[in-house]
């Protein structure tokens, strides 16, 4: 009897690599029809790589807790949300939110808003970075809660870094404690604010930090009736809900970032649609290898980029932080937090080995 052999880890990135393909095909042309110069579409093939790029060093931390999420779902609402969920990643995030903020703010119709970016695309950038200011204070507060609810965790046994983390789980017996420390972040980063600015800051804070609640309220409500329905029903709708708005926070700092390599819509799309193809490859194949159990600190070191994220992202309110930095410094904390793992396995191999010797 033959055994199944195991996907290679290429194997896993094969539609990332055929969207890839597909998208700097289609970045190429649309170089060429919006400027008609060899240069042009080369430039617009650069940017989308770029943007790609981008997207995936963002993306690290957002693969790594979807897989957490994710090996505790129902294989059917993991299919779900590899499918569907996806879809909405890519074309909700990357294509309608964009259009949504400049609809809200602008106080235009949706087609409006598709026409404004095509023909006055230096006009639509403008309003989008004009809503960055409480984009970064929703997404920075959901973000953060998400960081800190991992922390503060009075069933947590394995820390990475004992002596803070240890400290957090005992605290994590104190009913709000990072609710409290949420507010008082509000609180001390509204104060550097002129006072509309502060304003807008505080409301749009709070309501990340409501969404947040909501979002935990109505997954632990909806996985709870499926459960009465069927005890192997496990990690439902609820748990696909809370997924959808923590990509969603994830996206907010790449698509306003992207702004800043390029004001066309449909360019930034392109790009940030190829990097979601791969934080999706790279959140199945953590799920199907068991790479979170393999490594133990993998999951520390995503969380720890989370909380850095939230806090650039309130930083962002006050001053410019290149998106490289974003990147960069949540792919290096991953690549400690596996180091640290490969480390810890090492030394318990030797440890196994000299008892049975």
């Amino acid at each position: 009897m033959t055994t199944k052999a195991a996907p290679s880890t290429l194997s896993y990135f094969t539609w990332a690599f055929i969207v890839t393909v597909l998208g700097l095909i289609l970045g190429a042309w649309l170089g060429w029809q919006t400027t008609g110069t060899l240069s042009g579409m080369l430039t617009v093939f650069f940017i989308c790589s770029v943007l790609a790029v981008l997207e995936i060093s963002l993306s690290f931390d957002n693969a790594i807790v979807n897989a957490n999420k994710l090996k505790d779902m129902t294989p059917v609402w993991q299919k779900r949300f590899l499918t569907w969920g996806i879809l909405i990643a890519v074309f909700g995030m990357r294509i309608i939110f964009p259009l949504l903020i400049v609809v809200i703010a602008a106080h235009i119709g949706p087609i409006d808003a598709v026409i404004l970016a095509a023909s006055r695309p230096e006009e639509y950038a403008r309003i989008m970075n004009e809503a960055h200011l409480p984009i970064a204070a929703f997404g920075g507060t959901f973000l953060m809660m998400v960081g800190l609810t991992y922390f503060f965790d009075h069933e947590k046994d394995v820390h990475w870094i004992s002596f803070l983390e240890a400290r957090m789980a005992r605290y994590a017996t104190i009913k709000g404690v990072e609710i409290a420390f949420v507010l008082i972040l509000i609180l001390v980063f509204s104060r550097f604010l002129d006072e509309a600015e502060s304003t807008a800051f505080v409301h749009s804070a709070i309501y990340g930090l409501l969404t947040f609640l909501l979002v935990e309220v109505l997954g632990g409500l909806l996985d709870a009736q499926q459960e009465t329905m069927s005890a192997a029903a496990k990690g439902g709708l609820g748990a696909f809900i809370y997924l959808e708005v923590l990509d969603a926070s994830f996206s907010f700092d790449g698509v306003i970032g992207a702004f800043a390599l390029t004001q066309n819509l449909f360019v930034i799309a392109i790009g940030l649609g190829i990097g979601a193809m791969y934080v999706r490859s790279m959140t199945i194949m953590l799920v199907d290898k068991g790479t979170l159990a393999e490594y133990r600190y993998l999951e520390h070191g995503a969380f720890y980029a989370i909380l850095i994220l939230s806090v650039i992202m309130y930083f962002q309110t006050l001053v410019h932080i290149p998106e490289v930095i974003t990147g960069l410094g949540g792919a290096a904390l991953i690549g400690v937090s596996l180091w640290s793992s490969i480390r810890y396995n090492r030394r318990e191999a030797l440890e196994g080995a000299h008892s049975h010797g």
